[in-house]
């Protein structure tokens, strides 16, 4: 329970939540408690008049009483327990709402390292089983196990003021069960971390299919995903079998012992009612008392249930809480995973870091970077990018390329060397102050749900219509966006499905563009497009490139043969620095790509493809006397 006790320390902002459950729980508590003194009374009267003590109509208005005193006492117990329900709904949501935009808030500002290891849907399905199963538990205790709680320790001092001995049995029925239940939740706990491991991959799985069901429709995989998400609930049925035998067991367990000790506490009543220790009226109310008590006893077996599935949930959830933060990451994020109430945070844009006149905006000193340890990627690169500056890089698929790209966008960090970016160390910039001063335009478009505009703005969401259109028009996209019937407004759908590979390159040029940072990296931005689109979105590009310190990978020998430096590595190694012009003739990398692209022999053109370059029909050649 420390786990769930930690969650409710912790969000602190709730204590008026708190404190209402409390109240309103002792309240109906109190409420509950006096029918059965009402029935006591009811009943010592009614026996009174049968025996002939009182008449009819002496007792018909005390009984009349007595009834209104019923009838009131019940619906205020009735109002009480559901504005109990309503505070205790709220603060669940309210709840809910704390720690799920404190997992947000952490995944947010976890490093990309992170994610490399982890399956998107995982995570999210993590979110979903973690968060619902804590505040499921709390609504529940709060609702309906917390006044119950109340009322036993109340109807416990009632029988000790009549008989001792009886509060002593009822006593007995709690630390019995909860001994009981400590035998049984290891055991649980352990199966049940088991079942959320296969829930979790079958529906990271999911999600991940769903995501990408033209691929697996393409590849008619329909039926072997199913089974093999069939296959993953299957196992958690044939875990279920053994938890939920053990769990009945020992509920087994703890009911007989219960139904003993209420046997012995039956037996007290009777017995000393029969021997004149109490009236009818008193067994009457001490056995309603005692029934109060054993409802939340026998309610507890599913009260445990709920704490052990939030239990579980709740290790996996501060699981993913206590992994590190990204070195650099912003600090209103960091805030926000601690925040007790719903975090405030500053939405004001970050600047990009100005470059320094006379410096290099890019500066690879040096640099060495390994994933893994004892296995580098790239080793002591070093290099520099003048203001305005254009330079590709080149070299084999694997050769560190999309690296050096990683670390410009401040997704890992170097592990030997300095890279410095507008004259500024990056270990001296945070991680906002990185991207912000960095714009890219992905292989891969990756746009969002939602409008045109919006997918355009995502960098700069505070600006005018006309700054938009005016980025659009100069990535080549306006003429297509205009077209559509709700025009910028047009809803694209999850990942923009609704556009072609083209139409979503330009837009993703649109992005890149509005977000003016000094800093360009193009990774294999047009090679996943036809000539045509390519072209058009080539354009844009260029449009793009103006004024800025750029970074390319290409997939095509044309598109940087106008670029001011090429920067060939094997190897993770630099092998060459130079213009086109000079590396055409060194004898290197870029000399012998160029004389594979003449080539039409199949070895020469595979050899081509390891480099990332595409060959199109003639050739590369006459591909570029094309454009």
């Amino acid at each position: 329970m420390n786990s769930l006790a930690r969650i409710l320390r912790s969000a602190s902002a709730l204590w008026p939540y708190y404190l209402g459950v409390v109240l309103i729980s002792t309240a109906a508590a109190a409420l509950g408690l006096v029918s059965p003194f009402i029935l006591r009374e009811a009943t010592n009267t009614i026996v009174a008049t049968l025996q002939g003590d009182n008449t009819v109509a002496d007792v018909t208005t005390t009984l009349l009483l007595l009834a209104v005193g019923l009838l009131v006492a019940d619906l205020a117990n009735t109002v009480m327990h559901n504005i109990g329900g309503y505070i205790g709904d709220v603060m669940a949501m309210r709840m809910r709402q704390i720690l799920s935009t404190r997992y947000y808030a952490k995944l947010l500002a976890l490093p990309q390292r992170y994610f490399d290891n982890q399956v998107t849907g995982t995570v999210i399905a993590r979110l979903d089983r973690s968060i619902t199963s804590i505040t499921q538990f709390l609504q529940s205790f709060s609702n309906s196990f917390f006044p119950m709680l109340i009322q036993v320790v109340a109807v416990l001092a009632i029988t000790a003021w009549y008989y001792w001995p009886l509060t002593v049995l009822l006593a007995l029925l709690f630390p019995i069960y909860m001994w009981l239940t400590t035998l049984t939740s290891k055991r649980w706990q352990k199966l049940e971390g088991q079942k959320n491991e296969q829930i979790d991959v079958a529906n990271g799985r999911f999600a991940e299919v769903i995501g990408q069901v033209k691929v697996v429709k393409s590849f008619v995989s329909e039926v072997r995903e199913l089974n093999d998400f069939g296959t993953r609930y299957g196992r958690t049925v044939e875990i279920t079998r053994p938890q939920s035998r053990w769990w009945h067991t020992m509920d087994t367990a703890r009911g007989a012992a219960l139904n003993v000790i209420f046997f012995g506490i039956y037996l007290v009543l009777f017995f000393r009612t029969i021997n004149g220790y109490f009236t009818l009226g008193d067994m009457v109310m001490l056995i309603q008392l005692v029934n109060m008590a054993k409802q939340p006893v026998f309610m507890m077996s599913w009260i445990v249930d709920a704490a052990q599935r939030a239990i579980a949930g709740s290790k996996d959830y501060f699981k993913v809480m206590e992994e590190e933060f990204e070195p650099t990451a912003n600090a209103g994020l960091v805030a926000a995973t601690e925040a007790s109430g719903v975090p405030v945070l500053d939405l004001t844009p970050t600047s990009p870091v100005v470059p320094v006149p006379g410096s290099p905006v890019i500066e690879f000193d040096g640099v060495s970077f390994e994933y893994l340890p004892g296995e580098p990627v790239i080793r002591d690169v070093t290099f520099q990018a003048a203001e305005g500056e254009t330079i590709a890089l080149v070299g084999e698929s694997g050769g560190g390329k999309s690296t050096l790209v990683n670390l410009l966008l401040g997704l890992y960090r170097v592990s030997d060397g300095h890279l410095r970016v507008c004259g500024r160390d990056v270990t001296d910039l945070s991680a906002a102050e990185l991207r912000a001063s960095v714009g890219v335009v992905f292989q891969e478009a990756s746009l969002f749900s939602g409008t045109i505009r919006e997918n355009i703005a995502y960098g700069r969401p505070d600006a005018t219509d006309e700054e938009v259109f005016e980025v659009a028009r100069r990535a080549n996209a306006h003429d297509f966006i205009v077209r559509f019937p709700q025009g910028y407004d047009t809803v694209i759908g999850e990942r923009g499905l609704r556009l072609s590979g083209g139409q979503k390159q330009r837009v993703a040029v649109a992005r890149a563009m509005l977000k003016d940072a000094p800093v360009l990296l193009l990774d294999e931005a047009t090679s996943a497009l036809d000539t045509k689109s390519e072209r058009a979105v080539q354009a844009g590009l260029d449009e793009l490139m103006k004024n800025r310190t750029t970074v390319i990978i290409a997939h095509r020998l044309s598109t940087i043969a106008g670029v001011d430096k090429i920067i060939t590595l094997h190897e993770g190694v630099v092998d060459e620095i130079g213009s086109p012009d000079e590396l055409a003739a060194s004898g290197g990398i870029y000399a012998e790509l160029l004389q594979l692209t003449a080539s039409s022999s199949a070895a020469d053109r595979a050899r081509l493809k390891r480099y990332g370059f595409v060959v199109d029909g003639a050739g590369e050649q006459e591909e570029s006397e094309q454009d």
